[in-house]
């Protein structure tokens, strides 16, 4: 499935084989019998030692050719977990080429079977078994899990109470195709906001409860799943929750050089990456911002995740425990990216806190 698409992220997640995050705790498969998985998508959670109370989950969903174990070991979504106390469920494509079914009648609807089926079969597992609290769920991912995060968000609103999307497209966008939707990942494929949000309104028919705010990202050099699809992710989910397409505010070099972040309103975020391509790098203490963790907790730090602030525009190159990139003179604040291919931001890090590798993408400056 997905033959296009596989060779540009077999490329780029090569150099990622291999790296292990410093996680306390492994990653473990659930076997347990979760409910309705008719295609039988994989459940592997990763548990801190100490939960917050209350208790978030994310759920984090890896791309194609890619598994939970990969993503898990990828991403530092279970490194923060151990310091905030929440959950994280890693799906794992059941299919060969490891993409998620995005594009059948039965993931595209409320309990209508289908990969969704089976991820929302986890969430509701989480909730029941280790009292996760169900107003803070959670979920992102990357390419086909981007895309299958936009489908989530869709297909079972009642769930998520915030999504962050890297480098998708909108929800129904490769509805009805057999495997690669090619009018669809060229951006080709262009609708009327509400047209777009009637596809979303549609997955569940009659539903008038909350819907999750979204956050998209997306690299304007994107040639795999382009660039043109984040616009038109932009009017489905300000459509489907309410906002002008117009945004409320535009921010240059924010989080970092050659990115800029558009807000529309307080539910939807959009992040534009000059020049970056398949796929945006991952930037999970933003994503926590988004999700509102830390919230007040049992045995886990309460204070607020530091956000980078616009770098400086006086440029110098530097590698080295860094990792590779082109950094600017400024300070990072602690928990922040400080390298990486690609990196344009600051490369040094404040006082009482190093800047690490994470991957060859992510360098943060850890305490």
């Amino acid at each position: 499935m997905y033959r296009v698409l596989l060779p540009a992220l077999t490329l780029l997640f090569s150099s990622w084989n291999g790296l292990v995050n410093a996680a306390s705790q492994p990653l473990t498969q659930i076997s347990a019998n979760i409910g309705p998985n008719p295609n039988n998508v994989g459940m592997f959670l990763y548990k801190p030692t100490k939960l917050a109370s209350p208790l978030p989950l994310i759920v984090a969903i890896h791309q194609c050719t890619g598994s939970a174990q990969g993503y898990f070991e990828s991403t530092q979504y279970a490194n923060l977990a151990d310091q905030y106390g929440f959950l994280v469920i890693y799906p794992n494509s059941p299919r060969s080429g490891s993409c998620f079914d995005v594009n059948t009648p039965q993931t595209l609807s409320h309990n209508g079977g289908g990969d969704s089926q089976g991820i929302a079969s986890m969430v509701s597992y989480a909730i029941s078994t280790y009292g996760v609290d169900p107003t803070k769920v959670f979920v992102t991912g990357t390419s086909s899990g981007a895309m299958m995060t936009n489908v989530m968000a869709g297909s079972y609103p009642n769930l998520f109470a915030a999504a962050s999307a890297y480098s998708g497209v909108p929800f129904g966008c490769f509805a009805g195709a057999s495997s690669w939707n090619s009018q669809c990942s060229e951006g080709q494929l262009i609708k009327t906001a509400e047209q777009w949000g009637d596809e979303v309104r549609a997955a569940y028919p009659g539903y008038t409860g909350p819907r999750p705010k979204m956050m998209l990202w997306h690299g304007t050099a994107d040639t795999t799943l382009y660039y043109a699809n984040y616009g038109e992710e932009i009017k489905e989910w300000t459509d489907v929750l309410g906002m002008s397409q117009s945004p409320t505010t535009t921010t240059q070099n924010d989080p970092q050089s050659g990115y800029t972040k558009t807000t529309y309103g307080s539910v939807v975020v959009g992040y534009s990456a000059a020049g970056v391509g398949h796929t945006v790098p991952v930037h999970e203490t933003i994503d926590l911002a988004w999700f509102g963790i830390p919230f007040s907790s049992t045995g886990t730090p309460t204070t607020t995740i530091p956000i980078s602030t616009p770098p400086a525009t006086t440029t110098s190159s530097s590698t080295g425990s860094t990792g590779t990139g082109t950094g600017t003179t400024g300070t990072q604040s602690e928990w922040g990216q400080c390298g990486g291919i690609g990196w344009t931001g600051p490369m040094s890090c404040v006082a009482g806190s190093t800047c690490q590798v994470i991957n060859a993408y992510y360098s943060q400056c850890l305490p």
